[in-house]
């Protein structure tokens, strides 16, 4: 996969400044195109309610009010939060069409999008637990 760079120039990086900032983990699914195995993320089967976040620039990307039960073992959303927060890109790897989604400021590598996912949308935002910070809806003072 080629080296990828974002078009904001606040999160221009080198790859050697993205393997400082980010664990092992992370830079293998964000930076080079990885997937973290089923059933092993730390969102997978998360139920907080939140903003979920790239790891990498902190871009908010998904709503929790979009994620659903997939039972692929990755957090699956049936919609971005703001549409224009990810880049969709034709994935032809491991001799398979896919549809590569990356964020779109800093440009790592998210997951895939498939047209298995609930109404209304259809979609499945898959996933890496690893590309996802949750930041969790303040608590109800009440």
């Amino acid at each position: 996969m080629e080296e990828m760079t974002g078009d904001t120039p606040g999160t221009l990086k080198s790859e050697d400044e993205w393997r400082r900032e980010l664990s092992p983990e992370q830079y293998a699914v964000l930076r080079q195109g990885g997937t973290e195995r089923a059933f092993t993320g730390a969102y997978w089967d998360c139920h907080d309610d939140g903003v979920y976040r790239c790891a990498a620039c902190d871009a908010e990307l998904f709503d929790s009010g979009t994620k659903f039960e997939s039972g692929t073992g990755w957090p699956s959303f049936s919609a971005p939060a703001v549409a224009e927060a990810v880049t969709l890109i034709e994935d032809r790897s491991h001799g398979m069409a896919r549809t590569e989604v990356r964020c779109r400021r800093c440009g790592s590598h998210l997951g895939h999008v498939f047209d298995d996912g609930p109404r209304p949308t259809g979609l499945r935002y898959c996933m890496n637990s690893a590309a996802l910070r949750l930041d969790p809806e303040p608590a109800d003072p009440s």
